[in-house]
């Protein structure tokens, strides 16, 4: 460390004087160099300054691994930290690849050599650096995407500045730690070469010297000559290793590249036309030779003259492409071309056949005019390139039939433009026109005017007039207030009219009578007028109308979309629309369908037909879901009506005739109505029915309606859940052979028929949250993929010899009953994801049952093949009361959110640390976990959501708040008082007004579907960082403060509340009250209303006391006191009979028969008594504390002659004794004798002897837990050890609960504080990623049951106690045990009053499977132990 600081000092001394006090006196040029690798001199070799470290850059978390602080000296530290302007800025070398330097989760530890530090401030220029390391230019890299030469003034530290505070960091004191950070390399990267690329050089030019013939005659010699392969042609030169003289140029578009078989390594070119000539290129290595076919195969393909360069980098076209001057396309979109150079823009016109040219997103700022030169051009884009103006020399490309131009800053058109008479397609999208340019009325063959994204407010229809020859016109996103239609004169030549998210609130089109297709989505529309003559297609959702007029009648009208409306009645015109097919009237205020023409009077079968919506000839499509309809219309025979959604309306029946008329019906969804039953439909072998997925959850349905099923032979989904089935018909569900995924969650089913072995190719069975008893007999079905069962009642499973490959997802979680046998978890194992309930064994347990919340999650991926959603659960976070969850929706990927899952738990434990302040360390939690998805964050991306729950103010008693951050669409919402409250902000460019703005200053092109760049509709994710600066990931924080009436927490992907409602969420939520369930019938409604998508949801109960704890008064009997406290060995010796028998000879033993079940076991580990003892006086009942406030006692051994509690009420009691168990029959499936020995651990044959102590508080592991439990503690509970303090015994903790005994060895504690994230993952990693805390509301295991590792630190008692198990008695403790004992006084006889615990807020939101309680019969003899029964919400040891 010396000679670093010594070396420190002198690099630092580079970069300015140093003053009288050692400090760093910033001077110009402050550039230090610093080049870490081996020991090399170079360059300007002994330069000042210049300081080589003898390490290497590692991945972050290897042990050599170079941080922030290692890299430099003392004095360099101090140096940067005196001013905030300073910083270190990476250079990496030519050969760097970023996948072997990137420290992000796909990271490679390969060291890189040729890393150089600089240290400087942020006026430090390119330039200034170059000079100091002899460098020729300096590159940066964003992204991992393309690299960028520096302008000799730009400024590396300051870009590397901006781009952080663009992100979102504020504080420039984390600004400059971030920036020194090596994760960063992922996002932004400076190169002080050019990095060398083997693919992108391969595909842009090819040479070498090798052995050339010419001609297919053996006359022609064999001759080394240089041979180059760029864009079209094969050049070959005449002189060996020379360009000069002639070349040969071989054309190859269509021509052939062919092996010569009778040589090694040799090809043969040949080009096309009748006077083709060939050339023979004989290859020195395989590698060369198949690197040639491979490239020459693809020119030769090719049907016209095509030179693809885009993404390349390039600075300037390669010199040997002028030499193919066959080339007619050329793409160079998305590079950094220059303008003058070799190679530069300049020279493009010498291609003299070029007819299109792309040279987008090329940074060009101006309007390279020498283009304007290259007469020959048809094809000329010039997209995002942030120009101002056009020339007028613009008008010389008269050939020019495409322009494009979107994604600029141009406000007006030269003149000259108009010119271009052959000009037929212009794109000015996104850029800052305010106005119809009115050069468009000389360019008549311009036929679309596309100007999305600009500043137009105003349409005037007038104007269009003189436009004759504009057909499309595209007006989205511009902010457009009114459409003026004052002119008389209609507009006859407007066919398609798009003003999607605008802010109109009126708009007539009825002059515009020729229209064909109108978007008006996403306004503030309340009347709407259009004219009806040539009418196809009108979409007018998402508005606010009331009324909308179309005149005359539009008899052409195929397609009408008025959803998300205030519309009471549809209009009468829809009725007589006698071309519509699809109709979309979902989520407006209907009471009912029209069913007959206001007009006619006669009643005619004909008048009656041709009224009535449903009875149309054409319609195919109707969507009327969440609407107020009470009853449908009568149907006619033979309605070709395929699709029928109804659902969220309050319809008590359909139409009797439904199934019999509508035999096209192949979708129908009547879910969340009022049904009682279902149409009937003929019963017989030749049913007619086409029904193919059929909806009907939330309904009243009963038993019977399944026997109406039998006739929809065609049936492929069915879903009935929520219903009030109790059974199934056996014979009913057999004949459903098609049947691919059935839902019956929700119910009162005691049993799924045993016939459903008769539907072969269902692969999906949802049948959660019944009162089944007995596993279906769905295992020998050929194609079952997943099959739910969670929260039932299963005792056990029968399975058959083998499982079907295809199962891929089994859930058996909330069937406390169920007990699996090891054989059957080893036919299990091949399941990709298994959910089971797992018993409590960790420390966690006892902590997460004292907080006051608890959690359940669902995840459903829907009809997609894999799931790209992933949760965060931890409900105890740290060491104290606080809670985090989280949800991560990938949309099309699973990387990303599984690594926010496994990270952000970490990233916000160490960013609280950091920061008090909400805002900044949820913001700075996410631009974290930004920053650590390394490569993946790259491309991919995701929406996350992140819930914390935690104290307002530093002090233990200070009210609970939850603090919420989210970007994306991911969201949040709060129950109080019964009402929703929104918790987050969803960042999607549809709803967000203000990023819609931003990103459109940003000059992003925003496709039709709302897209930023066609990828995604968010304006803000973790991830996707090659969309920056449009996408960012500084998330939206909100805090809200916690109370009594606050009832529970909802969090939803895009997916869950697109389908799902606030209010209806939190009615579903309060119906069901168990959180687990709750969350799997949020996610069972979503699909069952139409979404195919993921589906993620967490419930979380929350139990908020008035002051913000869990604390309750304390309730005490009139009982002596005053006894002091006592510490004995404890002695636990299982015998053969069933009753529970107290030993005074030991002090307490509780004898346990071997049959005795885990949780019964767990529950006596907790409390080795009842309170059923017929001697034992009544005690006082155990206060219930929170982990805040841990005053009383929550779980005392009591000796003969005490009768309650001690006189401080306020401490625990710590009672060091010796416990033995058995190992022999271990769920950890490991052996005794190989497990490492522990300290303070005795190994005895088949006991294990183990020192412990046993304490009486809320049991939570701390760093140095042995440490912080001070003397002074001790001495105020009493002792009875010399000088009033007790035998420190740090070796092993001991937890006992839930049928398993936890033994944790004391130098094993900090191993097991593990971080939030990496505690939840245990056993084998879940295909779906997902990650929970183990407690009791939520434990599951993912796959099917592993051992644990051997240096886990502590070893799983068996569910079975072998009967030489017990707790034994120290011999040096053990006279001092019986002097105790003759001391205490005699109990008073008497029953004790069973302790009632006290009751909660909502009883409702307990486990809806506790487990069992135990209840020993009492034991006779004298002596009897009165024992008081702990909380079972608050076992504490």
């Amino acid at each position: 460390m010396a000679m670093e600081d010594q070396a420190g000092g002198t690099a630092a001394a580079a970069a300015g004087e140093r003053d009288d006090s050692g400090a760093c006196v910033d001077r110009q040029p402050d550039a230090v160099l610093h080049r870490v690798g081996p020991v090399h001199v170079g360059g300007r070799g002994g330069r000042s300054g210049i300081r080589v470290l003898k390490r290497n850059m590692k991945r972050a978390g290897s042990r050599g691994c170079m941080t922030r602080k290692s890299r430099f000296g003392s004095r360099e530290r101090d140096w940067l930290k005196s001013d905030t302007r300073r910083g270190c800025v990476c250079l990496y070398g030519a050969a760097a690849d970023p996948q072997l330097t990137t420290t992000g989760p796909q990271a490679s530890s390969t060291p890189q050599p040729d890393l150089q530090l600089v240290l400087c401030s942020t006026s430090t220029t390119a330039e200034e650096m170059c000079a100091q390391r002899d460098g020729r230019g300096l590159f940066v890299q964003l992204h991992g995407d393309l690299v960028r030469r520096l302008e000799p003034t730009e400024r590396p530290l300051q870009m590397l500045y901006d781009y952080l505070a663009a992100m979102g960091y504020a504080d420039p004191v984390r600004v400059q730690q971030e920036a020194a950070n090596s994760d960063l390399s992922c996002l932004i990267r400076f190169y002080g070469e050019r990095p060398v690329n083997a693919d992108q050089q391969e595909r842009t030019l090819l040479k070498g010297v090798f052995s050339v013939r010419k001609g297919k005659t053996q006359l022609h010699k064999w001759a080394e000559r240089q041979v180059i392969l760029c864009g079209t042609c094969l050049i070959v030169a005449s002189v060996k290793d020379s360009l000069t003289g002639k070349m040969h140029i071989l054309p190859l578009v269509g021509g052939k590249v062919e092996e010569v078989k009778r040589r090694q390594h040799c090809l043969m070119f040949s080009s096309a036309g009748s006077q083709a000539q060939t050339y023979f290129v004989n290859f020195d290595t395989l590698a060369d030779y198949q690197r040639w076919h491979r490239q020459a195969s693809k020119v030769v393909s090719q049907t016209i003259s095509l030179v693809d360069l885009s993404c390349y980098s390039l600075e300037a076209v390669p010199e040997y492409l002028f030499y193919s001057q066959d080339v007619t396309h050329l793409n160079l979109r998305h590079n950094f071309m220059s303008l003058g150079g070799p190679g530069g823009l300049l020279h493009l016109p010498r291609f003299s056949q070029l007819k299109s040219l792309n040279l987008s997103h090329n940074r060009l700022g101006v309007f390279p005019e020498c283009v304007c030169e290259i007469l020959t051009l048809t094809e000329l884009c010039l997209s995002c390139n942030n120009l101002h103006a056009v020339p007028a020399q613009i008008g010389n490309l008269q050939s020019l039939q495409t322009l494009s131009l979107d994604g600029n800053r141009l406000s007006s058109l030269p003149n000259e433009l108009g010119g271009l008479s052959q000009l037929s397609s212009l794109g000015l999208s996104f850029n800052d026109f305010n106005h119809v340019p009115a050069v468009l009325e000389r360019l008549s063959a311009v036929d679309k005017l596309a100007m999305a994204g600009n500043q137009v407010v105003c349409l005037e229809v007038c104007a269009l007039l003189r436009m004759s020859h504009l057909k499309h016109i595209d007006l989205r996103l511009n902010g457009l207030r009114c459409v003026k239609s004052e002119s008389p004169e209609a507009v006859t030549q407007l066919t398609h009219l798009d003003l999607r998210d605008n802010c109109l609130d009126s708009l007539d089109l009825a002059s515009v009578r020729s229209l064909e297709t109108l978007h008006c989505q996403r306004n503030q529309l309340r009347a709407l007028t259009v004219g009806g003559a040539a009418l196809h297609k009108l979409h007018a959702g998402n508005n606010r109308l009331s009324a909308v007029s179309v005149f005359p009648v539009p008899n052409q009208l195929t397609h009408l979309d008025l959803s998300q409306n205030l519309l009471e009645r549809l209009p009468d015109w829809v009725c007589d629309c006698r071309k519509v097919e699809t109709l979309d009237v979902t989520h407006n205020l209907l009471t009912e369908l029209p069913s007959r023409r206001p007009s006619c009077t006669c009643g005619c079968i004909h008048c009656d037909a041709s009224s009535r919506l449903l009875n149309s000839l054409s319609l195919r499509k109707l969507l009327a879901g969440n609407n107020r309809l009470q009853r449908l219309p009568d149907l006619l025979d033979h309605v070709p009506l395929e699709v029928l959604d109804l659902q969220h309306n309050k319809l008590g029946e359909l139409p009797e005739s439904l199934f019999f008329k509508a035999l096209n019906l192949k979708h129908l969804n009547a879910s969340a109505n009022n049904l009682e039953s279902i149409p009937p439909i003929g019963q017989s072998d030749d049913s007619l029915s086409t029904l193919q997925e059929l909806y009907l959850t939330g309904n009243n349905l009963n038993e019977n309606c399944g026997a109406l099923l039998v006739g929809h032979h065609n049936l492929r989904v069915l879903h009935m859940a929520y219903n009030q089935l109790l059974s199934f018909p056996a014979s009913k569900l057999s004949k459903l052979e098609l049947l691919e995924e059935l839902n019956l969650s929700g119910n009162k089913l005691k049993s799924i028929p045993s016939t459903v072995s008769s539907c072969k190719r269902l692969h999906t069975l949802i049948a959660h949250s019944n009162h089944i008893t007995v596993f279906p007999e769905i295992l020998n079905l050929p194609e079952i993929k997943l099959v739910d069962l969670s929260c039932n009642e299963l005792t056990g499973i029968q399975l058959p010899e083998s499982l079907p490959p295809s199962l891929q997802e089994l859930d058996l979680t909330g069937n406390g009953s169920l007990m699996l046998e090891h054989k059957t978890l080893n036919l299990f194992s091949h399941i990709t994801t298994l959910k089971l309930d797992q018993k409590s064994t960790t420390t966690a347990d006892l902590q997460n049952a004292s907080a006051p919340w608890s959690h359940g999650y669902c995840e459903m991926s829907g009809q997609r093949n894999k799931l790209c959603v992933s949760m965060l659960a931890i409900d105890r976070l740290g060491d104290s009361v606080e809670a985090c969850y989280g949800i991560f929706d990938g949309d099309r990927n699973e990387e990303v959110p599984r690594l926010l899952q496994c990270t952000m738990g970490d990233v916000l434990c160490e960013e609280v640390q950091h920061s008090s302040i909400d805002s900044v360390y949820m913001s700075n939690t996410f631009l974290t976990s930004h920053r650590k998805l390394g490569m993946a964050g790259q491309k991919l991306g995701a929406s996350a959501l992140l819930c914390y729950i935690h104290h307002e103010s530093s002090e233990p008693g200070g009210f609970l708040s939850v603090t919420v951050a989210n970007v994306g669409t991911c969201q949040a919402v709060l129950c109080r008082d019964g009402r929703p409250v929104s918790l987050s902000k969803v960042y999607s460019l549809e709803n967000c007004t203000e990023e819609m703005e931003r990103v459109k200053l940003g000059k992003a092109i925003i496709t039709e579907d709302n897209k930023v760049s066609g990828v995604t509709c968010c304006s803000r994710l973790l991830g996707c960082s090659y969309l920056s600066p449009w996408v960012l990931p500084k998330p939206w924080v909100h805090t809200e403060p916690l109370s009594s009436q606050d009832d529970f927490l909802i969090l939803g992907n895009r997916a869950l509340f697109e389908r799902v409602s606030y209010q209806e969420a939190v009615c579903t939520v309060q119906a069901v009250r168990d959180p687990r369930a709750a969350a799997k019938k949020l996610c069972t409604l979503a699909q069952s209303y139409g979404c195919k998508d993921n589906i993620g949801a967490v419930v979380v109960a929350l139990n908020i006391a008035e002051d913000s704890c869990t604390c309750e008064p304390p309730v005490y009997t009139t009982e002596p006191r005053g006894l002091p406290h006592v510490t004995f060995p404890v002695s636990m010796t299982p015998a053969p009979s069933d009753t529970a028998t107290l030993s005074s000879t030991s002090g307490v033993v509780s004898e346990f028969n071997s049959e005795t079940s885990a949780s019964e076991v767990g529950s006596e580990a907790g409390s080795t008594a009842s309170d059923e003892h017929p001697n034992a006086g009544a005690a006082p009942r155990p206060e219930r504390r929170c982990s805040l406030h841990p005053g009383t006692t929550l779980c005392v051994i009591m000796v003969p002659g005490s009768v309650g509690l001690g006189s401080h009420m306020g401490l625990f009691q710590r009672q060091p004794s010796s416990a033995t168990f058995s190992s022999n029959h271990s769920d950890n499936g490991l052996d005794s004798d190989d497990e490492t020995p522990l300290e303070g651990v005795i190994s005895n044959g088949s006991k294990l002897e183990v020192e412990v102590d046993i304490h009486c508080c809320a049991f939570q592991l701390r760093p140095g837990t042995s440490e912080s439990l001070k003397d002074s503690d001790f001495e105020k509970g009493g002792s009875d050890y010399p000088n009033g303090k007790m035998r420190r015994q740090n070796s092993v903790v001991v937890s006992a609960t839930n049928g398993c005994l936890l033994a944790v060895c004391g130098r094993e504690i900090a191993d097991l504080k593990k971080s939030p994230s990496a505690s939840c993952l245990f056993g084998k990693k879940p295909s779906n990623g997902s990650v929970v805390a183990s407690e009791d509301s939520h434990n599951l295991i993912e796959v099917a049951l592993e051992a644990p590792k051997k240096k886990s630190g502590y070893f799983t008692a068996p569910a079975q106690q072998d009967p030489e198990d017990q707790l034994i008695v120290p011999p040096c403790l053990e006279q001092e045990v019986r002097e105790q004992l003759k001391g205490q006084s005699p109990l008073v006889s008497g029953p004790s009053a069973p302790p009632t615990p006290p009751p909660l807020k909502d009883a409702g939101w307990d486990q809806s499977h506790p487990p069992p309680p135990l209840t020993p019969n009492p034991a006779p003899g004298p002596g009897v132990i009165p024992i008081i029964k702990p909380e079972v919400y608050d076992t504490a040891l």
